[in-house]
């Protein structure tokens, strides 16, 4: 049996996402904001806000450093923070009037300026994308 070589595939995997980041890092910084920042700000968009909890597990930034990204949105006031109404020990972020107009505009030009790079792919090549990185992590989480 012969062994499958993984590593050129990891390493481009690492690359992709590394000048993925890049790309769109460089354009969120146009926006005067951090893409920490911007995560947050994406993820809590169209939303009534959401608990540390629920905002750390959709944006996959850890507890510590989430706390001082809302920390930085509070004193921008683009976030506020609220005792939840189902559990007294938890507060719900939301987004502020100034917070909801920045994702308005923000994100579609964020998503236009990502767009462009996929501008030369099919709709298969994307299908058959999604379908192989989604075997990735399903190989890769059911290991968990």
């Amino acid at each position: 049996m012969t062994e499958k070589s993984f590593l050129p595939m990891l390493r481009e995997l690492a690359r992709t996402y590394q000048a993925f980041e890049s790309y769109s890092a460089a354009h969120v910084r146009t926006l005067n904001i951090t893409p920490s920042q911007f995560d947050i700000i994406a993820t809590l968009g169209n939303t009534q806000g959401m608990s540390f909890k629920e905002l750390g597990e959709r944006t996959l930034i850890t507890k510590g450093t989430l706390t001082g990204v809302v920390d930085r949105l509070t004193a921008k006031n683009i976030v506020r923070r609220t005792a939840s109404a189902i559990d007294g020990r938890s507060q719900i972020v939301q987004l502020t009037p100034e917070g909801e107009a920045l994702f308005s505009n923000a994100f579609p030009a964020h998503i236009e300026h990502v767009s462009q790079a996929f501008s030369d792919l099919s709709q298969g090549e994307f299908d058959h994308t999604e379908a192989i990185l989604r075997r990735l992590r399903e190989a890769l989480t059911a290991t968990d």
